[in-house]
């Protein structure tokens, strides 16, 4: 019985350390790519800087070519109105599903949306393949569960019908 009370301790103690090498592994492995993700940041960050005063000088630019010619006020104006119509543009080509397919025309108030904003499921729920009357239908439509005037016996129902997250019994 003693040397399987120690043979339990070996596996308890390889088994800790085990675990203490993976949790360093994971650590370093965590820490490595933070460290890359930090970088790659912060290059974004001075990118966008650049761009912004990039952005400044072409408008302020285009504020004094225009000032040649016109009152100041009405070349900043222009300018303004130009850097507005640059947005409105930049923000639209960054909505998703933004993409206009020529030969696709958009119904009145636009269509419905392809996913729930938050991402999550489908944005409706299915329709359930019940034709109106109730359930079944008894109207006899070609796979309403009802057989036809002058029919026998049950329909089977057709592979579109089935719902395969319904609870499932048994007649």
């Amino acid at each position: 019985m003693d040397r399987m009370d120690h043979l339990e301790h070996l596996d308890k103690h390889l088994v800790d350390e085990l675990a203490q090498v993976a949790r360093e592994t994971v650590r370093d492995e965590l820490r490595q790519q933070t460290r890359k993700q930090r970088r790659k940041a912060t290059l974004y960050a001075a990118s966008g800087a650049a761009a912004l005063y990039a952005g400044a000088a072409l408008a302020l630019t285009v504020g004094l070519v225009l000032a040649v010619g016109l009152p100041d006020w009405a070349a900043a104006l222009i300018t303004a109105a130009l850097l507005g119509v640059a947005a409105y543009l930049l923000r639209g080509a960054a909505r998703p599903g933004s993409v206009h397919r020529p030969g696709h025309d958009h119904a009145r108030g636009g269509d419905a949306p392809s996913a729930p904003p938050n991402g999550l499921g489908v944005p409706y729920p299915p329709m359930p393949p019940v034709a109106p009357g109730g359930a079944g239908g008894a109207t006899g439509a070609p796979g309403a569960g009802t057989p036809a005037s002058g029919a026998t016996g049950p329909v089977a129902p057709r592979r579109d019908d089935i719902d395969p997250e319904a609870p499932h019994r048994r007649g």
